[in-house]
């Protein structure tokens, strides 16, 4: 039985708040692995790049050698990026402009919502009824979308939970909340 056993959603923890993805994964009915080397990579079958400080993220991507075998990984694999890891999966990134992995045809714009004072929790109405509760910490705004673009929730009018084919981002953090939706929608894709 095999085949029943949960795909394993592996949780980039090179920095940044991985402990509550885990924690969320496993909350709702996955497995979630921490990823900090190529050999744990190699065992997932997605990941999770979660909030932090996306600069640091990139060099200490670079540093452990996992740049190119992340890219390599998400042309097969589904990946799921929230607040800086929404950044990182930008094609486009600007205040100011930095690199990134460019998984998913977005231009986001960093802190825009402002800085850490700023910080809120909101309550988002969903198409299919119900409100989102929120997490905005030090939160970018998605600029602009490609094409195969799907909006999941809007905030003031910004798209905040995005799906483009088997990626995925939020500009909020779900992993600090009870709601499982974003993590289940990222396990239905695994």
């Amino acid at each position: 039985m095999a085949g029943n056993a949960p795909k394993t959603a592996g949780i980039l923890a090179l920095q940044g708040d991985f402990e509550a993805h885990v924690k969320a994964i496993d909350r709702a009915g996955g497995h979630a692995i921490e990823v900090r080397t190529l050999a744990d990579l190699e065992q997932c079958d997605g990941l999770i790049i979660p909030g932090g400080e996306s600069t640091t993220m990139l060099k200490l991507l670079d540093q452990e050698g996992l740049t190119e075998p992340l890219k390599r990984f998400a042309a097969h694999k589904p990946v799921y990026g929230s607040c800086a890891g929404a950044i990182l999966l930008a094609r486009e990134v600007t205040h100011p402009a930095q690199p990134s992995l460019g998984l998913m045809d977005i231009a986001v714009e960093r802190n825009a919502y402002g800085r850490q004072v700023d910080s809120r929790i909101a309550r988002i109405p969903m198409p299919e009824g119900g409100d989102l509760e929120a997490v905005f910490i030090r939160a970018p705004i998605i600029r602009s979308l490609g094409a195969g673009s799907t909006v999941l929730a809007a905030y003031n009018g910004d798209p905040v939970w995005v799906e483009q084919g088997r990626n995925m981002v939020t500009t909020f953090h779900p992993e600090l909340t009870a709601d499982l939706r974003v993590h289940r929608r990222f396990l239905d894709k695994l």
